[in-house]
């Protein structure tokens, strides 16, 4: 039977960076994959204008079609400052999307990323999706974006995996949805480079005996 996949990410880009291929696979497979976007990712920068904001929500779309996402949702907090808006009023948009979509998976941003829209994000898919009776969500997993992820300090609250998807045949279709957000990537050494993205779903993969994979902490599972 078939499942009904939401993604809650802070920014458009974080879907394709922390489970672009496990996406393409939920698809591939035939489940019904949904995303929202929290944030609009541009604001906190400089002289950004209209037209850059309609760049990436272009860029958003092109990518989450080639994920094979049947819709997304776009709520246009103030980018890199979620933490001023009450968690209240972000729960409850957010809830306004679960009671929409009634997902069983659940994938969301890890609690201990240094980016302050991530963390929030985190705590509102924590809040949103409480256990209560009657819920659709059986499963919440986090994902690992990089340059936000590894950057926090070290040790304080690390990403450690313990679910690992299998994206071998799927690799180019994430590095394909990457690549509509080019206005986002950087070159070689930096952490968000296609050349690391590549090489870390090799290390994840070959961890595992694999050859690409993407990596997740489970946070609940209901069985």
């Amino acid at each position: 039977m078939s499942s009904v996949i939401l993604v809650v990410a802070a920014h458009a880009d974080d879907e394709a960076l922390g489970c672009g291929g496990t996406l393409a696979k939920h698809a591939a497979q035939g489940d019904s994959v949904y995303v929202v976007f929290l944030a609009d990712g541009v604001t906190s920068r400089s002289e950004v204008t209209p037209v850059e904001q309609k760049l990436r929500n272009a860029a958003a779309v092109h990518a989450l079609d080639i994920l094979g996402v049947k819709q997304s949702f776009m709520l246009g907090f103030p980018d890199n400052r979620m933490d001023s808006i009450p968690l209240l009023e972000i729960v409850q948009k957010l809830e306004s999307v679960l009671e929409q979509v009634k997902p069983h998976v659940v994938y969301t941003h890890h609690h201990g990323d240094l980016n302050i829209d991530h963390r929030i994000a985190h705590q509102a898919v924590m809040t949103a999706c409480r256990p209560v009776p009657g819920t659709s969500v059986k499963e919440i997993y986090t994902f690992e974006v990089l340059s936000s992820t590894e950057w926090n300090t070290p040790g304080l609250t690390p990403f450690i995996p313990n679910v690992y998807v299998d994206i071998s045949e799927y690799l180019d279709i994430k590095i394909q949805a990457i690549s509509a957000y080019a206005m986002e990537m950087r070159d070689a050494p930096h952490s968000r480079s296609m050349v690391n993205i590549q090489q870390q779903a090799g290390y994840r993969g070959y961890s595992m005996g694999l050859y690409s994979a993407e990596a997740f902490s489970l946070i609940r599972m209901i069985l």
